[in-house]
């Protein structure tokens, strides 16, 4: 695949080759951005994983103070392009929760699940709202549309996800002014033929953004094939959702990143790998390179 010039944008990882973003240390997160750079990405989007508010704060100031040692390392001229291509530049944080629904916690802790209510939403975000910039809330908890509705109002992506939501409950969320789906069809209710949920939702919909985990282990082939086949290709987006095993050992690319009772924990490849995956399987080149270029480069502007 020919990617020169292009800028690749992972928007959901959560740590690599040993690091993540479960940390006070802003170096972990910069050496997850070398390692991404490593692989081919260009830009990234660390996730922070739901927790403790003071927590999930402590983390995002490990990930800001990462993005300030980049803007004073990536000056002008031959040393600060070096330093540019060094690293996968930090575009700001995803937050994966904690507003998510314990039914659909997938890999993540369900403990740290709290309503969606906006004075919590203040002790989360406040001094960090210029570098938010999606946050997944499941639409169908009580008060979520609302907070969907602050939250896009304050310039932040509203994703929807690790949700139970009918397809009604997701277009309320979308109507709202929810931008996406996080990882669709993984940590959410299925398509059924009588009630079509989320997915339903998230495939029919031509507006709405979807990210897609197209490592083998989260969708099956025929699912990736339904996704491309349906779904606006304008807007989906490829993610890694990597963690902190991802690229640490050999093993998880054929096994997957799974804990001790089998469970995965997530993805098992970067994007420049999953992308070769899809364009080794057939799925038009273009729409593939567009899933981790210009789709993203859309989606967070």
């Amino acid at each position: 695949m020919g990617h020169f010039n292009m800028n690749i944008i992972d928007i959901h990882t959560h740590g690599i080759g040993g690091f993540d973003t479960r940390t006070s240390n802003p170096e972990d997160i910069i050496r997850m951005a070398e390692i991404q750079a490593s692989l081919g990405v260009s830009a990234i989007v660390p996730a922070i994983y739901p927790d403790k508010i003071e927590i999930m704060r402590q983390n995002m100031i490990a990930v800001k103070k990462a993005m300030e040692f980049q803007k004073s390392e990536g000056g002008t001229g031959s040393a600060g392009l070096h330093d540019r291509l060094k690293y996968a530049a930090i575009l700001g944080v995803h937050l994966e929760g904690p507003f998510l629904n314990s039914a659909k916690c997938g890999a993540l802790k369900s403990s740290s699940f709290i309503e969606p209510k906006e004075s919590n939403l203040k002790k989360l975000i406040e001094g960090f709202e210029d570098m938010i910039k999606i946050i997944t809330i499941a639409p169908e908890l009580n008060g979520a549309v609302k907070l969907i509705r602050k939250i896009s109002d304050m310039g932040i992506i509203a994703s929807m996800g690790h949700s139970d939501a009918t397809y009604s409950e997701a277009e309320e969320g979308f109507n709202a002014g929810a931008k996406g789906i996080t990882h669709i069809f993984n940590a959410m209710r299925g398509f059924h033929h009588r009630e079509p949920g989320i997915v339903g939702f998230g495939l029919l919909n031509k507006d709405i953004f979807i990210e897609v985990i197209a490592d083998p282990h989260h969708l099956n082939t025929k699912t990736l094939e339904i996704i491309f086949r349906t779904k606006n290709p304008e807007r989906i987006i490829l993610i890694s959702d990597s963690v902190k095993g991802t690229m640490a050992s050999k093993t998880e690319e054929e096994h997957g990143v799974v804990d001790n009772s089998g469970r995965l924990q997530g993805g098992a490849m970067s994007i420049m790998a999953s992308s070769r995956r899809l364009t080794e399987m057939d799925f038009n080149e273009w729409i593939i390179i567009n899933c981790i270029t210009k789709n993203p480069e859309t989606y967070l502007s």
